[in-house]
């Protein structure tokens, strides 16, 4: 049987002062915030419980009981990565792109922070010899170069911690992805967070390369020629996450306005660059001018590339971007050279 859980993201977006309402309509709040955590089991919860949560909150019973475990978000400290295609914890990520335009240095990059953070890191080496993968080999903890040793390594570690796998689209193609995955769920092996990439460069002209995938990541090459990295296209980009109430509602709320501002920005820019800004309307100028500033924001150095770039990379703790990416949406940068925005941590306004 399917676990149940509360969606608690709808129920709080819906209901803000969820204890207060909870006591007003005759619930323990002991009880509603015990449900939300997971101390009450939903299966054990009593039906009029749940009811009138679903009442409180304006939504059916199904709408309110989750069936599966509760996607979790797992914070990267990258800044276009958090804020519109978060990485879901034990789910599939896809990066699809032209070579050259980025992904294996953003694989490595991932891999490199999430070792930061004590989980353990194995990339699954393809036949296919390509550029970054050196890096890759430098910051995975193991590197395997068949599904067998990938098994093993990852049963081992994931008795004591969290798992990513870095692979190539061959080991999905193949089969051997799901196999392994497959004999893992079995043993009752926690999930693994899969970074998948495409070495060939194929995965770009299909529309599913990788089949389902919890985070999808598509490179822009417009983005690359203008030097601005990661060059995450942030209007197809996307996840599970931002879909059914499952993200905070603060989150959801500052990257849907950042996705409409982005959108609007891409489709203004061959008219400025066509006839220059001072020929738009006022609002659009203005439009134009925030998503210049909100594009340059969420280019970011990374840590891998300081020794080339010279740049000092950051972690960029997911709220304080919230709270920076806000200050753009509401003007409070407008000021701001978008020099000083390109290639750095937090916004200094």
């Amino acid at each position: 049987m399917d676990e149940l859980h509360l969606n608690v993201a709808l129920l709080r977006a819906r209901v803000p002062n969820l204890t207060v309402a909870a006591r007003t309509a005759g619930l323990r709040p002991a009880t509603v915030s015990n449900l939300c955590t997971g101390k009450i089991p939903v299966g054990k919860a009593e039906v009029r419980t749940l009811a009138m949560l679903a009442d409180l909150a304006g939504c059916t019973m199904d709408e309110l009981i989750i069936r599966g475990k509760p996607l979790e978000m797992l914070e990267t400290g990258i800044k276009v990565l958090d804020l519109l295609a978060p990485v879901v914890k034990g789910g599939m990520v896809g990066l699809v792109a032209r070579p050259g335009t980025g992904q294996m240095a953003l694989l490595a990059e991932l891999v490199h922070r999430f070792r930061r953070k004590d989980f353990a890191t194995i990339f699954w080496k393809p036949n296919e010899h390509t550029a970054g993968v050196d890096e890759l080999l430098q910051e995975s903890e193991d590197v395997c170069l068949s599904a067998e040793e990938v098994f093993g390594r990852i049963v081992h570690h994931a008795e004591r911690r969290d798992v990513i796998l870095g692979a190539d689209r061959s080991m999905v193609l193949s089969g051997e992805m799901d196999d392994m995955k497959e004999k893992l769920k079995s043993l009752g092996v926690r999930p693994v967070t899969t970074l998948l990439v495409d070495v060939s460069g194929d995965a770009v002209d299909e529309e599913m390369p990788y089949g389902p995938l919890d985070t999808f990541l598509r490179f822009d090459t417009e983005l690359t020629t203008r030097r601005l990295f990661p060059a995450i296209d942030p209007i197809v980009s996307t996840s599970v996450l931002l879909e059914g109430s499952q993200l905070e509602p603060q989150h959801l709320s500052i990257q849907q306005q950042a996705r409409k501002l982005m959108r609007r920005y891409r489709e203004l820019r061959p008219l400025v660059q066509f006839r220059g800004a001072a020929k738009l309307p006022e609002t659009d100028q203005l439009l134009y001018l925030r998503g210049e500033r909100m594009e340059a924001y969420l280019s970011q150095p990374f840590y891998i590339a300081e020794p080339y770039t010279k740049k000092k990379a950051e972690w960029i703790p997911f709220h304080e971007m919230l709270e920076d990416v806000r200050i753009i949406l509401d003007g409070g940068a407008d000021h701001v050279s978008i020099d000083v925005l390109y290639f750095t941590g937090r916004l200094k306004v």
